[in-house]
């Protein structure tokens, strides 16, 4: 009997993880401060987070300035959509 239920990727199986590819799959990009508010996340917390989804190959970070103020913005990746659709389709699948 083959096994119905297929692994979860456990990079993406994390709940803040999980939150922050949520939505940045909706939108081109969003910048730090966006998703620490939506996520509720900590600063560091958030920032550990997204360098593991940047070394995955998931997200790219792109740190820029606004006036003289540091601006950090994160997209998905191909490799992110693809692994975020899998992820949604396995779920599915249980």
């Amino acid at each position: 009997m083959e096994d119905a239920f297929k692994d979860l990727d456990p990079l993406l199986h994390a709940r803040l993880r999980l939150a922050i590819v949520s939505l940045l799959i909706s939108v081109e990009s969003a910048d730090f401060t966006f998703i620490k508010k939506k996520t509720n996340a900590t600063s560091g917390n958030l920032s550990i987070q997204l360098d593991k989804l940047e070394n995955a190959g998931y997200l790219k970070i792109e740190k820029s300035f606004r006036g003289k103020r540091p601006l950090t913005t994160c997209s998905l990746t191909q490799k992110g959509v693809k692994a975020f659709e899998e992820y949604v389709q396995n779920i599915q699948s249980y």
